[in-house]
């Protein structure tokens, strides 16, 4: 009973998840377009310091819950031990920037079956120094019911501080690209992804949609971000985080991008909650 009461805060929260005050303009374009300022306020910057002091953006995550982030399992370097979790940004280039808040992680959990050569369970769990209170720019995102799928087709949408083109620079303010789900049928095909993907992981692409010459779809600076589907109520769920792309390039043929599919993930997420906290709070 406890486990299931835990997974009905965590999903629908005690605030509301997945609702923005400030929505996001939606289009049929696909390839990195600024996104409306703080219209995706459950992305976060993961940034680790380095040999100077200064932080340097890494990787994107999701904020679940008030205290609890969720990112790529290969976003998380042992080489790197200091980690902050940048909250409420939208603009990498603003040192200040109204609205924002930079914790430092007080527990980082990976998977404990990730493996990196297969890229298997790329999937981490940040707990934050202390819970953020919910604002207009900082509101966690939903999480989609154990074991759901997406439709072939679906639209979905990346959002991250990714490299604008192939080789090109982070960019600094927050970028979105619509992307359509390729279900694992396709995905698995041998010329496509093949063995490399399973059914815990979600394909997503920008075939067949119009296409700029900027693309999010890279993987570079967006690991590790929510790929964001929609509800017919409204709320915005994060069904996938950014895993890996081609190597060939951004939005090369039948190389969708794959994202970690977190419906396969929530009694692995819920379980984690429960033994850092001892078996008895929520994560809302």
């Amino acid at each position: 009973i406890m486990k299931l009461l835990i997974l009905a805060f965590f999903i629908a929260g005690a605030y509301g998840c997945g609702l923005p005050t400030f929505p996001p303009i939606l289009s049929r374009v696909v390839g990195g377009v600024d996104a409306r300022p703080h219209s995706w306020p459950w992305q976060i910057s993961l940034q680790y310091r380095g040999s100077t002091g200064a932080y340097y953006h890494t990787c994107g995550g999701t904020l679940i819950s008030s205290q609890w982030v969720l990112t790529a399992a290969h976003c998380i370097s042992s080489s790197r031990n200091t980690y902050r979790v940048y909250l409420g940004k939208q603009n990498l280039g603003v040192a200040n920037e109204p609205s924002s808040i930079a914790l430092s992680p007080a527990k980082i959990i990976v998977h404990e079956n990730w493996d990196a050569d297969r890229i298997r369970n790329d999937i981490a769990l940040i707990k934050l120094e202390r819970e953020v209170a919910t604002t207009d720019t900082i509101i966690p995102a939903c999480l989609p019911p154990s074991g759901k799928i997406l439709a072939n087709n679906a639209p979905c949408y990346v959002t991250g501080w990714g490299r604008l083109w192939t080789g090109g620079p982070i960019a600094d303010n927050l970028q979105q690209a619509l992307l359509l789900v390729v279900d694992y049928a396709t995905c698995s095909q041998p010329d496509w992804w093949g063995s490399l993907v399973t059914q815990n992981m979600v394909c997503a692409g920008a075939q067949g949609i119009l296409t700029l010459n900027l693309n999010l779809t890279c993987t570079e600076g967006d690991s590790g971000g929510p790929l964001n589907c929609q509800n017919i109520d409204g709320t915005w769920d994060v069904d996938g985080i950014v895993s890996f792309g081609s190597s060939l390039g951004c939005n090369y043929p039948k190389k969708p991008s794959v994202f970690t599919r977190v419906s396969a993930y929530i009694s692995w997420i819920n379980n984690v909650n429960s033994i850092v906290n001892n078996c008895c709070e929520t994560l809302m």
